[in-house]
């Protein structure tokens, strides 16, 4: 692992030292360029630090009389054959080893000069032409901009390159991590999960990654447990089937009506559980056809309860409803809730005792309604809870079908309910018992 997630850095870090230098390259070129523009340039786009001296003697005395003495006192021009040019380009002082022209007379710039532009207050005051200066005396002159730009540059530079290497670090590592989790997970290695490292987005990008992969994990994991319950549970009513059409075959069963019902019966049963998973991949995908009115869920209820009081007498349970007053009225398909309340009730008169006690309470708010399903059963121990929406869980995993039923009762309930729009929890009541409690907006 360590060889892999190594490679990846290294080449995430070649390729960030790539940009980096890139940028460092193209800074240069710039600065090349400029430097090659100063150098190449008849007239200077740059001021230089002496300009200031002799701009101020302008200023000082309102005229060019007399300027020579700071010509004196600049270092700079103390080797250097200079002009000095009013804004009409008439030499006010010339101070050129071999003079080209009287003092007044016009000058016209050649290619081999070097002019640098003197201005007060936007306006050009005047010029001063440095003649035949080499590339290297311009070099020389413009050092006093050009060396501390370039000495700012390089700090600049490797202050840069401190920081990249920390940025670097901090993102590089947590994202060469990331990029080999997701191949180990794309090779079918689930469990993959990383470390949250680096700034905020990092860690959180992390975060999600490992929340992904734990729903993948998770999925997947149910996703085979799902065909390891659908082949348990079809074992049994088929084993059933086999056992006795084998037994007519062979003469060890009359092939009565008896016989044939046993067999039938577990046909029904394959039926219901074929419908029943059907039913319940169609309401997970969001698949199921739904037709929605205003129904009333006391009347839905109470219509419900009348189905299933004959088999609560037959077990000396007490089945009815209670406080079903108010405007319970909400937007669903009755069919389907009737279907709900159904395998709710139907759970309860399967698990509870004989002569237990099954009531249905209702709760109204200003913009919720709620169905409450009690029974005063044994309840249901509390680290259960969190499984008995799932498929094919059952209370006591020793029940056989015929008592146990299909296991995706309260599986099919919740997604019926979650796909109107509502919401469905179980708890025990505190008094024992177990109640279903299901919560829909009033429209």
């Amino acid at each position: 692992m360590y060889s892999s997630v190594r490679e990846i850095r290294t080449r995430l870090l070649s390729l960030l030292v790539r940009a980096f230098v890139f940028v460092l390259l193209l800074s240069l070129f710039f600065f090349l360029s400029i430097v090659s523009y100063f150098l190449t340039s008849q007239t200077s786009p740059i001021p230089m630090p002496f300009t200031g001296a002799i701009k101020g003697y302008y200023i000082g005395h309102g005229n060019w009389d007399g300027v020579e003495t700071v010509f004196d006192t600049i270092d700079e021009l103390s080797s250097l054959e200079t002009l000095l040019l009013d804004k009409d380009h008439r030499i006010v002082l010339d101070r050129d080893s071999d003079p080209v022209s009287t003092a007044g007379s016009t000058y016209e710039l050649k290619p081999s000069d070097f002019a640098l532009d003197l201005e007060m207050g936007g306006q050009k005051i005047g010029l001063l032409v440095i003649t035949s200066l080499s590339p290297w005396s311009r070099l020389g002159i413009a050092r006093a901009v050009i060396f501390p730009v370039a000495l700012i540059s390089l700090l600049l530079s490797v202050f840069l390159v401190i920081v990249a290497t920390v940025l670097v670090r901090r993102f590089v590592n947590p994202l060469a991590d990331l990029i080999y989790a997701a191949r180990e997970v794309t090779n079918g290695k689930l469990n993959t999960r990383i470390s949250s490292e680096g700034p905020q987005d990092m860690r959180s990008l992390s975060e999600s990654f490992n929340e992904m992969t734990a729903s993948l994990e998770r999925n997947d994991r149910e996703r085979r447990d799902l065909l390891a319950d659908i082949a348990h549970e079809l074992r049994t009513p088929l084993s059933v089937i086999r056992g006795r059409l084998e037994g007519i075959v062979d003469g060890i069963y009359s092939a009565d009506g008896s016989q044939v019902s046993l067999a039938l019966e577990q046909t029904y049963l394959l039926e219901r559980l074929v419908d029943d998973l059907r039913l319940l991949t169609l309401a997970e995908t969001r698949q199921l056809h739904f037709e929605k009115k205003s129904v009333d869920l006391v009347h839905l209820s109470q219509h419900t309860i009348d189905m299933f009081f004959a088999e609560a007498q037959e077990k000396n349970m007490s089945l009815a409803l209670e406080n079903g007053n108010g405007n319970c009225t909400v937007e669903l398909d009755p069919q389907r809730m009737e279907q709900v309340i159904g395998n709710l009730i139907g759970n309860s008169l399967r698990y509870i005792p004989d002569g237990s006690k099954i009531w249905l309470t209702f709760e109204e708010t200003s913009d919720k309604v709620k169905l409450f399903v009690n029974d005063n059963g044994p309840g249901v121990a509390e680290d259960e809870l969190p499984y008995l929406f799932d498929r094919f869980w059952r209370k006591d995993k020793s029940r056989t079908r015929s008592a146990g039923g299909t296991g995706l009762g309260l599986a099919i309930a919740k997604q019926l309910v979650e796909a109107q729009g509502g919401s469905i929890h179980a708890c025990n009541l505190s008094e024992g018992g177990f109640q279903v409690v299901i919560e829909f907006k009033k429209k």
